[in-house]
Protein backbone atom coordinates (compact mmCIF):
# COMPACT_ATOMS: atom_id res chain seq x y z
CA UNK A 1 0.00 0.00 0.00
CA UNK A 2 1.54 3.38 -0.74
CA UNK A 3 1.15 5.93 1.83
CA UNK A 4 1.21 9.58 1.04
CA UNK A 5 2.76 11.81 3.06
CA UNK A 6 2.04 15.37 3.02
CA UNK A 7 4.45 18.00 4.80
CA UNK A 8 3.55 21.50 5.42
CA UNK A 9 6.21 24.11 5.85
CA UNK A 10 5.85 27.42 6.75
CA UNK A 11 8.49 29.50 6.60
CA UNK A 12 8.83 33.58 7.95
CA UNK A 13 10.71 36.14 6.30
CA UNK A 14 10.22 40.03 5.07
CA UNK A 15 7.13 39.38 6.70
CA UNK A 16 5.49 37.40 3.96
CA UNK A 17 4.35 34.03 4.01
CA UNK A 18 5.54 31.16 1.57
CA UNK A 19 3.99 27.98 1.79
CA UNK A 20 5.74 25.00 -0.07
CA UNK A 21 4.39 21.55 -0.13
CA UNK A 22 6.46 18.18 -0.46
CA UNK A 23 5.43 15.06 -1.44
CA UNK A 24 6.66 11.76 -1.44
CA UNK A 25 9.81 13.69 0.25
CA UNK A 26 10.79 15.57 -2.54
CA UNK A 27 11.04 19.43 -1.41
CA UNK A 28 11.20 22.70 -3.34
CA UNK A 29 13.66 25.36 -1.28
CA UNK A 30 14.17 28.70 -1.56
CA UNK A 31 16.54 29.65 1.05
CA UNK A 32 19.27 28.44 3.08
CA UNK A 33 16.98 28.55 6.03
CA UNK A 34 14.46 26.07 4.34
CA UNK A 35 17.51 23.95 3.27
CA UNK A 36 18.27 23.02 7.30
CA UNK A 37 14.20 23.17 8.27
CA UNK A 38 14.04 20.20 5.03
CA UNK A 39 17.34 18.00 6.91
CA UNK A 40 15.25 17.92 10.50
CA UNK A 41 12.00 17.43 9.09
CA UNK A 42 13.17 14.90 6.71
CA UNK A 43 16.24 13.73 7.61
CA UNK A 44 18.02 14.15 4.26
CA UNK A 45 21.67 13.68 4.10
CA UNK A 46 23.30 17.13 3.41
CA UNK A 47 25.34 15.78 0.73
CA UNK A 48 22.57 15.03 -1.80
CA UNK A 49 21.60 18.87 -1.14
CA UNK A 50 24.92 20.35 -2.17
CA UNK A 51 25.90 20.10 -5.44
CA UNK A 52 29.45 18.63 -6.14
CA UNK A 53 31.78 19.24 -9.24
CA UNK A 54 34.86 16.98 -10.25
CA UNK A 55 38.46 17.46 -9.37
CA UNK A 56 39.95 17.63 -12.71
CA UNK A 57 39.67 21.30 -14.60
CA UNK A 58 36.53 22.35 -16.41
CA UNK A 59 36.90 22.37 -20.42
CA UNK A 60 39.42 24.93 -22.42
CA UNK A 61 37.09 27.65 -23.52
CA UNK A 62 36.11 26.90 -27.20
CA UNK A 63 37.72 28.25 -29.72
CA UNK A 64 36.77 30.15 -31.79
CA UNK A 65 35.14 33.13 -29.52
CA UNK A 66 31.34 34.19 -30.57
CA UNK A 67 32.50 37.32 -32.77
CA UNK A 68 35.81 35.20 -34.87
CA UNK A 69 32.98 32.24 -35.17
CA UNK A 70 30.58 34.95 -36.87
CA UNK A 71 33.71 35.99 -39.27
CA UNK A 72 34.54 31.84 -40.24
CA UNK A 73 31.62 31.27 -41.04
CA UNK A 74 31.13 34.09 -43.81
CA UNK A 75 34.57 33.16 -44.83
CA UNK A 76 33.37 31.62 -47.72
CA UNK A 77 32.24 35.03 -48.90
CA UNK A 78 35.45 36.73 -48.73
CA UNK A 79 38.29 37.00 -51.33
CA UNK A 80 41.39 37.41 -50.29
CA UNK A 81 43.37 37.16 -53.86
CA UNK A 82 45.80 39.81 -54.55
CA UNK A 83 45.40 40.20 -58.98
CA UNK A 84 46.79 43.26 -59.00
CA UNK A 85 50.35 44.91 -57.95
CA UNK A 86 51.70 48.54 -58.86
CA UNK A 87 54.85 50.45 -57.48
CA UNK A 88 53.68 54.06 -58.15
CA UNK A 89 55.70 57.34 -58.57
CA UNK A 90 56.15 58.09 -54.88
CA UNK A 91 57.95 54.45 -54.49
CA UNK A 92 54.78 53.35 -52.08
CA UNK A 93 52.83 49.67 -53.50
CA UNK A 94 49.33 49.77 -54.43
CA UNK A 95 47.49 46.40 -53.89
CA UNK A 96 44.53 45.60 -55.77
CA UNK A 97 42.50 42.62 -53.48
CA UNK A 98 38.88 41.15 -53.36
CA UNK A 99 38.52 43.27 -50.65
CA UNK A 100 39.50 46.11 -51.84
CA UNK A 101 42.62 48.96 -52.78
CA UNK A 102 44.92 49.78 -50.42
CA UNK A 103 48.31 51.57 -50.27
CA UNK A 104 51.15 50.63 -48.30
CA UNK A 105 54.75 51.80 -47.49
CA UNK A 106 56.43 49.03 -49.05
CA UNK A 107 59.66 49.59 -46.46
CA UNK A 108 57.57 48.84 -43.36
CA UNK A 109 54.09 47.52 -44.47
CA UNK A 110 52.13 50.10 -43.12
CA UNK A 111 49.02 50.83 -44.07
CA UNK A 112 48.81 54.48 -46.01
CA UNK A 113 45.76 54.24 -47.51
CA UNK A 114 42.04 52.42 -48.73
CA UNK A 115 40.44 53.58 -51.24
CA UNK A 116 36.64 52.87 -51.04
CA UNK A 117 35.48 51.88 -55.14
CA UNK A 118 32.27 50.57 -55.77
CA UNK A 119 33.25 47.16 -56.83
CA UNK A 120 35.88 45.32 -54.77
CA UNK A 121 36.29 42.76 -57.35
CA UNK A 122 39.60 44.55 -59.03
CA UNK A 123 41.15 43.38 -61.59
CA UNK A 124 44.06 45.10 -62.83
CA UNK A 125 46.12 48.40 -62.27
CA UNK A 126 48.29 50.08 -64.15
CA UNK A 127 49.86 54.02 -63.47
CA UNK A 128 49.91 56.41 -66.47
CA UNK A 129 52.55 58.85 -67.31
CA UNK A 130 51.45 61.43 -64.87
CA UNK A 131 51.35 59.53 -61.85
CA UNK A 132 47.45 58.75 -62.00
CA UNK A 133 45.91 55.25 -60.91
CA UNK A 134 44.05 53.60 -63.11
CA UNK A 135 42.02 50.63 -61.96
CA UNK A 136 39.84 48.06 -63.68
CA UNK A 137 37.24 46.33 -62.15
CA UNK A 138 34.61 43.85 -62.64
CA UNK A 139 32.23 47.05 -63.00
CA UNK A 140 34.62 49.17 -65.34
CA UNK A 141 37.40 51.51 -64.95
CA UNK A 142 38.31 53.70 -62.49
CA UNK A 143 40.86 56.95 -62.44
CA UNK A 144 42.42 57.44 -58.94
CA UNK A 145 44.52 60.66 -57.62
CA UNK A 146 47.00 58.88 -55.65
CA UNK A 147 47.38 62.31 -53.60
CA UNK A 148 43.87 62.46 -52.58
CA UNK A 149 43.32 58.87 -52.87
CA UNK A 150 39.74 59.82 -54.68
CA UNK A 151 38.12 58.71 -57.74
CA UNK A 152 38.67 61.63 -60.48
CA UNK A 153 37.32 59.81 -63.76
CA UNK A 154 35.31 56.45 -64.30
CA UNK A 155 34.35 54.77 -67.50
CA UNK A 156 31.56 52.28 -67.37
CA UNK A 157 31.21 52.30 -71.86
CA UNK A 158 33.74 49.50 -72.40
CA UNK A 159 33.28 46.55 -74.55
CA UNK A 160 32.30 44.78 -71.08
CA UNK A 161 32.38 46.22 -67.42
CA UNK A 162 34.71 43.18 -66.69
CA UNK A 163 38.55 44.44 -66.89
CA UNK A 164 40.88 42.17 -67.21
CA UNK A 165 44.09 43.71 -67.92
CA UNK A 166 45.54 47.42 -68.49
CA UNK A 167 48.49 49.00 -70.57
CA UNK A 168 49.86 52.71 -70.87
CA UNK A 169 51.14 52.90 -74.21
CA UNK A 170 54.23 54.85 -75.02
CA UNK A 171 51.75 58.13 -76.23
CA UNK A 172 50.49 58.01 -72.86
CA UNK A 173 46.87 56.48 -73.25
CA UNK A 174 45.68 53.51 -71.49
CA UNK A 175 44.69 50.79 -72.93
CA UNK A 176 41.89 48.76 -70.89
CA UNK A 177 41.27 45.11 -71.99
CA UNK A 178 38.13 43.22 -71.01
CA UNK A 179 36.51 40.12 -71.73
CA UNK A 180 34.93 41.17 -74.76
CA UNK A 181 37.75 43.25 -76.53
CA UNK A 182 39.96 46.03 -75.93
CA UNK A 183 39.49 49.81 -75.57
CA UNK A 184 41.63 52.97 -76.00
CA UNK A 185 40.82 55.99 -73.31
CA UNK A 186 42.04 59.61 -73.18
CA UNK A 187 43.62 59.85 -69.59
CA UNK A 188 42.81 63.39 -68.83
CA UNK A 189 39.73 63.56 -69.61
CA UNK A 190 38.59 59.67 -69.24
CA UNK A 191 37.05 58.99 -72.88
CA UNK A 192 37.02 56.49 -74.32
CA UNK A 193 38.97 57.21 -78.00
CA UNK A 194 37.99 53.87 -79.78
CA UNK A 195 37.19 50.25 -79.18
CA UNK A 196 38.34 47.16 -81.23
CA UNK A 197 35.52 44.58 -80.12
CA UNK A 198 36.47 41.83 -82.70
CA UNK A 199 39.14 40.83 -81.50
CA UNK A 200 40.40 37.74 -82.45
CA UNK A 201 40.59 35.34 -79.47
CA UNK A 202 38.22 37.87 -78.01
CA UNK A 203 39.09 37.90 -74.55
CA UNK A 204 41.90 40.71 -73.36
CA UNK A 205 43.67 38.56 -70.53
CA UNK A 206 47.20 40.48 -70.74
CA UNK A 207 49.19 42.98 -72.20
CA UNK A 208 52.72 43.93 -72.89
CA UNK A 209 54.41 47.05 -75.27
CA UNK A 210 57.24 46.46 -77.12
CA UNK A 211 60.00 48.08 -78.82
CA UNK A 212 57.73 49.80 -81.65
CA UNK A 213 55.08 50.72 -79.57
CA UNK A 214 52.83 48.14 -80.57
CA UNK A 215 50.48 46.24 -78.28
CA UNK A 216 50.70 42.81 -77.77
CA UNK A 217 47.87 41.23 -76.04
CA UNK A 218 47.48 37.71 -75.07
CA UNK A 219 43.94 36.32 -75.87
CA UNK A 220 41.81 33.31 -75.23
CA UNK A 221 43.47 32.07 -79.25
CA UNK A 222 47.07 33.41 -78.81
CA UNK A 223 48.71 36.63 -79.19
CA UNK A 224 47.39 39.67 -81.07
CA UNK A 225 49.59 42.41 -82.32
CA UNK A 226 47.75 45.55 -82.66
CA UNK A 227 48.75 48.87 -84.01
CA UNK A 228 48.33 51.48 -81.11
CA UNK A 229 47.94 54.58 -83.70
CA UNK A 230 44.78 53.34 -85.19
CA UNK A 231 43.74 49.91 -83.43
CA UNK A 232 44.07 48.19 -86.32
CA UNK A 233 45.22 44.25 -85.76
CA UNK A 234 48.68 43.73 -87.56
CA UNK A 235 49.26 40.25 -86.71
CA UNK A 236 47.88 37.33 -85.14
CA UNK A 237 49.38 33.95 -83.64
CA UNK A 238 47.79 31.14 -83.33
CA UNK A 239 48.31 27.77 -82.24
CA UNK A 240 50.27 28.20 -79.16
CA UNK A 241 51.33 25.25 -76.99
CA UNK A 242 48.32 25.87 -73.99
CA UNK A 243 46.53 28.13 -76.30
CA UNK A 244 45.41 30.33 -73.84
CA UNK A 245 48.02 33.35 -73.09
CA UNK A 246 47.15 34.26 -69.64
CA UNK A 247 49.99 36.77 -69.02
CA UNK A 248 52.80 38.24 -70.78
CA UNK A 249 56.29 39.96 -69.87
CA UNK A 250 59.02 41.49 -72.46
CA UNK A 251 62.99 40.83 -71.26
CA UNK A 252 65.63 43.35 -71.96
CA UNK A 253 66.46 42.11 -75.56
CA UNK A 254 62.85 42.90 -76.81
CA UNK A 255 61.17 39.60 -77.12
CA UNK A 256 58.01 38.72 -75.72
CA UNK A 257 57.42 36.21 -72.48
CA UNK A 258 54.15 34.25 -72.77
CA UNK A 259 52.62 32.38 -70.16
CA UNK A 260 49.99 29.96 -71.22
CA UNK A 261 48.40 26.69 -68.92
CA UNK A 262 50.89 24.20 -69.81
CA UNK A 263 53.90 26.46 -70.75
CA UNK A 264 56.26 29.45 -71.02
CA UNK A 265 57.33 30.57 -74.58
CA UNK A 266 59.90 33.07 -75.66
CA UNK A 267 58.62 35.07 -78.70
CA UNK A 268 60.22 36.87 -81.19
CA UNK A 269 58.01 39.94 -81.64
CA UNK A 270 59.12 41.12 -85.65
CA UNK A 271 58.64 37.62 -87.06
CA UNK A 272 56.19 35.89 -84.29
CA UNK A 273 58.20 32.74 -84.31
CA UNK A 274 58.43 31.06 -81.38
CA UNK A 275 62.21 31.22 -80.51
CA UNK A 276 61.69 28.37 -77.30
CA UNK A 277 59.41 27.04 -75.11
CA UNK A 278 61.24 27.20 -71.18
CA UNK A 279 62.16 23.42 -70.71
CA UNK A 280 61.82 23.72 -66.51
CA UNK A 281 57.95 25.44 -66.91
CA UNK A 282 56.81 22.25 -69.48
CA UNK A 283 53.56 21.33 -68.36
CA UNK A 284 53.35 23.96 -65.71
CA UNK A 285 50.33 25.93 -65.63
CA UNK A 286 51.97 29.83 -65.79
CA UNK A 287 49.98 33.04 -64.20
CA UNK A 288 52.54 35.57 -63.70
CA UNK A 289 55.66 36.88 -64.94
CA UNK A 290 57.35 39.90 -63.80
CA UNK A 291 61.66 40.67 -64.86
CA UNK A 292 64.02 42.24 -62.04
CA UNK A 293 66.01 44.65 -62.37
CA UNK A 294 69.08 42.38 -61.74
CA UNK A 295 67.36 40.84 -65.21
CA UNK A 296 66.42 37.72 -63.83
CA UNK A 297 62.51 36.83 -64.33
CA UNK A 298 60.24 35.83 -61.69
CA UNK A 299 57.48 32.85 -63.03
CA UNK A 300 54.26 32.45 -61.10
CA UNK A 301 52.35 29.39 -61.50
CA UNK A 302 49.43 27.62 -59.65
CA UNK A 303 52.12 25.59 -58.07
CA UNK A 304 54.66 27.84 -56.53
CA UNK A 305 56.94 31.02 -57.91
CA UNK A 306 60.45 30.68 -59.34
CA UNK A 307 63.14 32.52 -60.33
CA UNK A 308 64.89 31.61 -63.61
CA UNK A 309 67.49 32.69 -65.39
CA UNK A 310 66.09 34.25 -68.64
CA UNK A 311 69.25 32.86 -70.76
CA UNK A 312 69.47 29.25 -69.85
CA UNK A 313 65.77 28.69 -68.48
CA UNK A 314 67.73 27.38 -65.07
CA UNK A 315 66.17 27.75 -61.92
CA UNK A 316 67.97 29.42 -59.54
CA UNK A 317 65.01 29.70 -56.79
CA UNK A 318 61.99 28.39 -55.87
CA UNK A 319 59.88 30.68 -53.12
CA UNK A 320 58.46 29.01 -50.06
CA UNK A 321 56.40 30.52 -47.17
CA UNK A 322 53.70 31.77 -49.44
CA UNK A 323 49.85 32.29 -48.22
CA UNK A 324 49.18 29.73 -51.00
CA UNK A 325 51.12 27.98 -53.92
CA UNK A 326 48.80 29.68 -56.66
CA UNK A 327 50.70 33.29 -57.92
CA UNK A 328 48.46 36.08 -59.59
CA UNK A 329 50.88 38.68 -59.24
CA UNK A 330 54.28 39.96 -59.10
CA UNK A 331 55.99 43.23 -58.30
CA UNK A 332 59.60 43.09 -58.01
CA UNK A 333 62.19 45.99 -56.42
CA UNK A 334 59.47 47.73 -54.58
CA UNK A 335 61.06 48.85 -51.20
CA UNK A 336 64.46 46.30 -51.77
CA UNK A 337 61.27 43.36 -51.37
CA UNK A 338 59.90 41.50 -53.89
CA UNK A 339 55.90 40.93 -53.51
CA UNK A 340 53.88 38.46 -54.78
CA UNK A 341 49.97 38.16 -54.87
CA UNK A 342 48.32 34.94 -54.34
CA UNK A 343 44.70 33.30 -53.99
CA UNK A 344 45.17 33.79 -49.92
CA UNK A 345 46.82 36.51 -49.60
CA UNK A 346 50.07 39.41 -49.93
CA UNK A 347 53.84 38.10 -49.10
CA UNK A 348 56.73 39.50 -49.14
CA UNK A 349 60.32 38.61 -49.56
CA UNK A 350 63.77 40.04 -49.35
CA UNK A 351 67.27 38.84 -50.30
CA UNK A 352 68.84 36.43 -48.49
CA UNK A 353 65.45 35.41 -46.68
CA UNK A 354 64.79 31.57 -46.64
CA UNK A 355 61.28 31.93 -47.35
CA UNK A 356 58.20 34.66 -48.10
CA UNK A 357 56.73 36.40 -45.09
CA UNK A 358 52.68 36.54 -45.16
CA UNK A 359 51.83 40.33 -44.75
CA UNK A 360 48.99 40.00 -42.07
CA UNK A 361 46.43 42.49 -43.24
CA UNK A 362 46.07 40.64 -46.35
CA UNK A 363 45.76 37.49 -45.61
CA UNK A 364 42.74 35.16 -44.44
CA UNK A 365 44.73 32.77 -41.77
CA UNK A 366 44.90 36.48 -39.50
CA UNK A 367 41.35 38.00 -40.35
Amino acid sequence: MVVLVEIIIVVFFSQRISLFTCSLGLVILSSIGDRVAAEKTLQVDPAYLTPTYPASPPPPRQKPLPNQRRQIENIEETDFSVKALQADYTGNLWVGYGRGLTRINPHTGEILARVNLPNRAIGAMVQDKVGRLWVGSYEGLKRVDPRSNEITAQNLFLPSKRVLSLQVDKRGYVWAGTDSGLALISPDEGLIMTTLKKLPGVSANAMTIDAQGHLWVGTLDGLVRVNTANALVIKQIKELPGTTVQTLAIDSLGFIWAGTPNNLLVINPKTGAILRSVTSLRGRNVTSISFAKDKSVWVGTDNGLLRLNPYTGAVLDQVAGLPSSRIISIAPDVGNKLWIGTTEGLAWLMPKMEKAKAHLAFTRAVQ
